[in-house]
């Protein structure tokens, strides 16, 4: 059976994710913060925080300044903070039911593609079934997602569709939480040693 984790003596891979930001995040970029982990190897790693918006802007707006008609798609339809780096570039996450030129697929669950291809399909009705757009992402160089995992400040746990494509934000980081087993009040700030 594969697993998007890879073990074996090597580092655990972590695409196909959830990566949920512990209490004592000290970045307030992340604070609170669900990443959905696009790709994580030996090069580095990228992601999309799925639990922000940016209150600036809508799909129907973006779409419009694109020059895209815009009339199928919610006016409600947010557009996500996907992280500090990039911050003009999108991304839009989606179901792995869609997949063209230019689409990495991340699983057999969700793919990722950043052509604007996408958003005239989704304008059109004809693009995934479920999909989350996102300006910009969260990214890290070799070795740094995982130092920063044994600092203590991630926790990961399996991605669902329903926790990924939702649009009750507000829960998001405690129901990643509590998928995990933990509740967040009983988590330290600070990793101990014995």
């Amino acid at each position: 059976m594969a697993s998007s984790r890879q073990q074996h003596g090597q580092a655990t891979y972590l695409a196909g994710q959830l990566l949920v930001a512990m209490p004592g995040m000290r970045d307030p970029r992340f604070s609170r913060s669900v990443v959905y982990m696009c790709a994580h190897n030996a090069d580095g790693a990228m992601g999309l925080v799925i639990n922000r918006v940016i209150e600036t802007l809508t799909f129907p707006e973006l779409l419009a300044q694109l020059g895209i008609d815009s009339t199928s798609v919610a006016s409600e339809t947010g557009v996500h903070f996907g992280g500090p780096v990039e911050t003009g570039r999108g991304f839009v996450l989606h179901s792995a039911d869609y997949v063209h030129d230019g689409t990495l697929v991340v699983d057999e669950r969700m793919a990722l593609t950043a052509t604007v291809d996408i958003l005239r399909a989704i304008a059109a009705g004809q693009g995934p079934r479920r999909h989350l757009l996102a300006l910009g992402y969260a990214g890290w160089g070799p070795g740094q997602l995982d130092n920063e995992i044994l600092a203590n400040g991630w926790l990961h746990v399996d991605a669902d569709e329903t926790l990924v494509f939702d649009g009750d934000l507000d829960s998001k980081w405690t129901r990643a939480m509590a998928k995990i087993g933990i509740d967040p009040r009983m988590l330290a700030d600070v990793a101990g040693h014995a």
